[in-house]
């Protein structure tokens, strides 16, 4: 069909609308349904039929004989007078739009309103199989979506689910199902979703998947200890002090007249430098601590046969030392020994603490820490709790104040401060913890001052320079007691052996990699333990909805105060009638809790 110069009354396609011309000039007139006159170009419109067409109204519905006109035209072409007339027996403006939609539709015809291709019986049954495919899927996204409406969802909606997880888990940043339902992709409104649709259980933990961390132990084998030469000091007493239940014993105390020392898990023995062991340990770069469980950094078989305690004698690095008249380390002794440790509990050791060895072992411990507070060291006391997950039942416990922790403190941090002489004197590079002052001139006394100060602290961090951590006043200090669970006292004790071995210890450029690999993971492994201990502390207030409970102002912002919750261990904002002095306290009950935001709203009694 020769395209025909358009004259009012045509019927003419314009963006695949119907359309009836008005007037010609230099541009055409058209009126579309529902729409005001428009002008268009004459390229911008398809004619359909010269009209006249009075009103679009006309345009209705028709009957006619589709199927047999394909077949008719089986195998060749035609136009749109010629198909409008085979199917519905003439060409008027409603035959020939509804033929043009059977030709946009593109089913059994396809082209221009001049060229039109009959489409063959492969090429239709082939969309027509899609079509429906398509059809099926729409009803069972719009079933899907009913029932989600409802709250309620069948064993195969799970697959589909995973989307939402991933989001939940921050692995993706888009949902498709959260969109349909008019909801903002965020992990929390995925969150809510899960929980709402009993996909996750209510308490269900998200936060180690969410940031990052590994949710199993590695699956490592685990290489037999080398055959070397060990000090044998299994005369001595040994003693590894912990929390009832811990599962990693890695440091004991012994004393030898008026030599302390302290044995450590000789993982450095298993791991070398860039073993696969320390690769994953590296990656990881510390024990996952979540009130539900522990993940381990290293394979739980490196526990099982360095933990001290857990066999008659246990390998280790020990770190012998002494104390000078005011204190100061001396007389620095580090080796490759074997140990015979006795497990004891804080709560135990505090019982014993006025006999041998402990009476003696406490007194040093006094002096070290007079001399580290007089160095300016200082204590931030705010309250602590265990946060455990047993049997489904949350368990929050204070902290215990015990002498016997205080003593394994110091006596942990004078081995630190050993290894870290001990390197300083044959040059080993190692990650020295640093921390710079708050400038603090005094320690701070009450809760609102211990939280301020906490505020102005900066976080402790590796250097390989020996520069003073503030808060433990040591003019040079690293971390070597916990390398079962903490990558860079690892790397000190790879470090300490290959020097006492006569090797080539790692060098300046290679530790700082590490503390760079190490860092890198430190911050999401932080967070993802206090965003699960914060997660359970809701979960039990949320099955303790008649908690009441003391809450301490520490700070406050013209009527908002900041509270903690010593029994929880717990800061929160309320919003008072009036300003309060610091150090307030205040009786205060549950307001509203919302896990997925992990937050929790209290109201002040009385």
């Amino acid at each position: 069909m020769q395209q025909d110069p358009p004259i009012p009354g045509s019927l003419v396609l314009y963006k695949a609308r119907p359309a009836r011309v008005l007037t010609v000039t230099d541009k055409i007139e058209i009126e579309l349904e529902g729409t005001k006159a428009k002008r268009v170009r004459p390229k911008d419109i398809l004619l359909l039929h010269p009209g006249p067409i009075a009103s679009l109204s006309e345009l209705k519905p028709c009957e006619g004989e589709m199927e047999e006109a394909w077949a008719l035209l089986a195998g060749g072409g035609t136009n749109l007078p010629e198909l409008a007339e085979l199917i519905y027996g003439e060409y008027v403006p409603a035959t020939a739009w509804a033929a043009w939609r059977l030709v946009a539709d593109g089913l059994y015809f396809e082209g221009e309103p001049d060229s039109i291709s009959v489409r063959t019986e492969e090429q239709v049954a082939s969309d027509r199989r899609r079509r429906e495919e398509k059809a099926a899927a729409e009803r069972d996204w719009a079933e899907f979506l009913e029932r989600l409406g409802r709250c309620e969802i069948i064993p195969a909606d799970h697959r589909r689910l995973g989307e939402v997880e991933r989001l939940a888990f921050n692995q993706s940043k888009h949902s498709r199902i959260l969109q349909a339902l008019g909801r903002q992709e965020t992990p929390e409104n995925a969150h809510r979703l899960l929980v709402g649709l009993g996909y996750w259980e209510r308490d269900f933990n998200p936060y180690p998947r969410r940031l990052g961390q590994p949710v199993g132990p590695p699956d490592l084998e685990v290489p037999p200890l080398p055959d070397e030469e060990r000090l044998d000091l299994t005369h001595l007493p040994a003693f590894a002090i912990d929390d009832e239940g811990n599962q990693d014993p890695d440091d004991a105390i012994s004393l030898d007249g008026d030599r302390i020392w302290v044995h450590v898990a000789d993982v450095a023995a298993l791991a070398g430098p860039d073993s696969p062991m320390d690769l994953e340990a590296r990656a990881r770069c510390a024990n996952l601590y979540l009130p539900e469980t522990t993940i381990q950094m290293l394979p739980w078989a490196v526990t099982e046969r360095l933990g001290l305690g857990l066999a008659q004698t246990s390998p280790a690095l020990s770190f012998g030392f002494r104390l000078g008249a005011d204190a100061e380390i001396t007389d620095v002794e580090v080796a490759p020994t074997r140990v015979a440790v006795t497990r004891i509990s804080y709560a135990g050791a505090a019982e014993r603490l006025h006999q041998p060895p402990f009476d003696r072992l406490l007194e040093m411990a006094r002096r070290y820490r007079e001399r580290r507070n007089a160095a300016g060291a200082f204590r931030i006391d705010l309250p602590e709790v265990t946060v455990r997950v047993r049997d489904g039942e949350v368990r929050i416990r204070p902290l215990s104040r015990l002498d016997s922790r205080d003593m394994v403190t110091d006596i942990m941090l004078m081995a630190g401060e050993a290894a870290a002489r001990f390197a300083l004197e044959r040059d080993i590079p190692v990650p020295f913890a640093t921390q710079a002052s708050p400038g603090i001139p005094v320690a701070p006394a009450g809760l609102a001052a211990m939280y301020a100060c906490r505020r102005s602290l900066k976080p402790s961090q590796s250097r390989l320079q020996p520069e003073p951590h503030a808060g433990l006043g040591l003019a040079a200090y690293c971390r070597a007691t916990s390398p079962l669970r903490r990558y860079t006292d690892l790397v000190v004790h790879q470090q300490l052996r290959a020097h006492l071995a006569g090797g080539e210890p790692l060098s300046v450029k290679e530790v700082r990699g590490r503390i760079g690999a190490a860092e890198a993971v430190a911050g999401s492994v932080r967070k993802a333990e206090r965003f699960s201990n914060l997660h359970w502390k809701l979960v039990y207030l949320s099955r303790h909805p008649g908690w009441r409970g003391e809450g301490v102002v520490v700070e406050m912002a013209d009527r908002r105060a900041t509270v903690i919750i010593p029994e929880l261990a717990m800061e929160t904002k309320i919003r008072l009638a009036q300003p309060v002095a610091l150090d307030t306290r205040l009786e205060i009950a549950v307001r509203e809790l919302d896990l997925a935001d992990l937050t929790a709203w209290f109201r002040v009694l009385g």
